[in-house]
């Protein structure tokens, strides 16, 4: 199961709601204090990364692409000497 796929498969059984890839889960409501830090658990936890403190930001976290992109940054070895970043 691809990262979207795994996150939409979260968010569904999370919120017992089905939203589209660019919806915003803080705008919708559907995020509150206490589910944003069970998603950031839920990232780390699924995909083995670390949220940083910068990375606490919520445009990271505000909707299944943006959570997706946040994922495939975060998993994505940095690039190498004379490589440009995507």
């Amino acid at each position: 199961m691809d990262v979207k796929a795994r996150v939409r498969s979260y968010l569904r059984q999370a919120i017992m709601e089905e939203v589209g890839d660019a919806d915003d889960l803080f705008e919708l409501g559907l995020v509150n204090s206490l589910f944003a830090l069970q998603l950031v658990q839920f990232v780390e936890n699924e995909f083995s990364i670390k949220a940083e403190r910068e990375d606490l930001d919520i445009v990271n976290f505000s909707s299944i692409d943006a959570l997706t992109a946040f994922v495939l940054r975060k998993t994505q070895p940095p690039p190498g000497p004379g490589h440009a970043a995507d």
